[in-house]
């Protein structure tokens, strides 16, 4: 997609008279977040190792009983969430597995002349509804498979697959239309 339509900034102006040289301004500014990194990092590893830790790791492990509660790492939650929001084991680790791998088609999906977000409100809107709704299907994914979370997560994991083989390319065809009718 970069080869096609080329690297430019969202308004479409060329800034060649802000420019300023990347070394040594850009080189220094990394090597302070690099740093300051660093640090934070080793705080937590000299420290305080335990400090992100799960208070389940400490218990005895017992082969002859399962945990009453198995969950993931956070960062997994909402895909977790989505495998269990489906009943058929096999359907749900395929639409888990697919709600990764429709993050690689959204340029295609994306059929915008507009390609920034910063004159798309409508597209704005349902960002953040997607974003709030990917925190539901974490905080979900972390509860046990009860009543109202298997029903909460299903309507997450609708909503999550909706976002983007409807809401996206809707939100495109609305953008385009206006864009032709204010030309």
């Amino acid at each position: 997609m970069l080869h096609q339509n080329g690297s430019n900034n969202p308004l479409g102006l060329t800034s060649n008279g802000d420019k300023i040289p990347f070394h040594p301004y850009y080189t220094f500014k990394d090597l302070v977040g690099v740093f300051l990194l660093f640090f934070v990092l080793s705080y937590f590893i000299f420290y305080i190792p335990n400090f992100l830790s799960h208070p389940d790791n400490y218990i005895a492990a017992n082969p002859m009983v399962t945990p009453p509660h198995i969950q993931p790492e956070f960062y997994f939650l909402p895909f977790y969430a989505i495998l269990r929001s489906i009943p058929d084991k096999l359907l749900g680790v395929i639409a888990m597995f697919i709600a990764i791998f429709i993050l690689f088609f959204i340029p295609y999906l994306d059929i915008s002349r507009i390609r920034g977000s910063t004159f798309r409100p409508l597209y704005k809107f349902f960002f953040w509804i997607f974003v709030a709704n990917f925190f539901i299907l974490g905080w979900v994914g972390a509860k046990p498979v009860e009543d109202p979370y298997i029903i909460i997560g299903q309507l997450s994991t609708i909503f999550y697959f909706s976002y983007f083989l409807f809401f996206i390319p809707l939100i495109g065809f609305v953008e385009n239309a206006s864009i032709y009718d204010i030309i």
